[in-house]
């Protein structure tokens, strides 16, 4: 289950994240944190920084495993988001399959945690917020959209998660690059949340932070991804 919970505080706002990239081999530095599964006894996933093309990046990779790595954002104004950044799949995970549980594993992606309002939350669905902020000890984010670099389906695909509703897919990118070859994307944020989630929700709700994550513990493979120039404007 792609369970998402942010716990933790930032100060000040400027800039708005924190490089990803520290020294060689190393974790990205705080407040990027790792959190995972409640009470996962599975392998995580690796976050560490690395060097590609003489530039520092974050290299993500995935064994068996699963992990996320969270940054929070501090109070802001709740709209007018783009999130920019450049990210490349050198192995990806060929039984990948985002339309089912069995197949739920990404080599990498980049989302974007919002506080949507409970009450425009399906019942159901608030109770299994409930829950898994219960199991985390975290508020769960209501609302998560996740950009992805798939092994099949083709770029423009929007689906959920089959474990949950509250975070929602959006394809990047899939054959249509090759492996190891960098792409550069700008986001809006804003019209992403209501492309994914406007059938809840007609007022963007505040961002209130961004994730990346890799996980192949569904498919039972290996993925090797690389993220850099992570930057949110506002």
């Amino acid at each position: 289950m792609a369970l998402i919970a942010c716990a933790f505080a930032v100060q000040g706002d400027t800039p708005l994240l924190a490089p990803l990239a520290g020294a060689a081999d190393a974790p990205p530095p705080a407040p990027w944190a790792v959190v995972l599964l409640p009470n996962q006894t599975k392998p995580q996933s690796r976050f560490t920084s690395a060097v590609v093309d003489g530039r520092a990046v974050l290299r993500v990779a995935a064994d068996n495993s699963y992990a996320t790595l969270v940054h929070p954002l501090p109070p802001g104004p709740p709209r007018g988001h783009v999130l920019a950044w450049r990210w490349r799949v050198d192995q990806p995970l060929p039984k990948a399959d985002l339309r089912e549980k069995a197949g739920d594993d990404t080599a990498i992606k980049v989302c974007a945690l919002f506080d949507e309002p409970l009450d425009k939350v399906p019942l159901g669905e608030r109770l299994w917020l409930k829950a898994a902020s219960s199991l985390a000890g975290a508020d769960t984010p209501a609302a998560t959209v996740c950009y992805v670099w798939d092994a099949h389906l083709p770029a423009g695909t929007v689906l959920p998660s089959p474990f949950t509703r509250r975070v929602r897919y959006l394809v990047l990118h899939s054959e249509d690059v090759p492996t190891a070859t960098w792409a550069s994307e700008r986001r809006n944020l804003d019209a992403d949340f209501l492309q994914l989630f406007g059938d809840e929700a007609k007022v963007v709700p505040p961002l209130v932070g961004v994730m990346l994550g890799a996980d192949a513990d569904n498919t039972h493979g290996h993925s090797v991804a690389y993220v850099g120039d992570l930057v949110l404007e506002r």
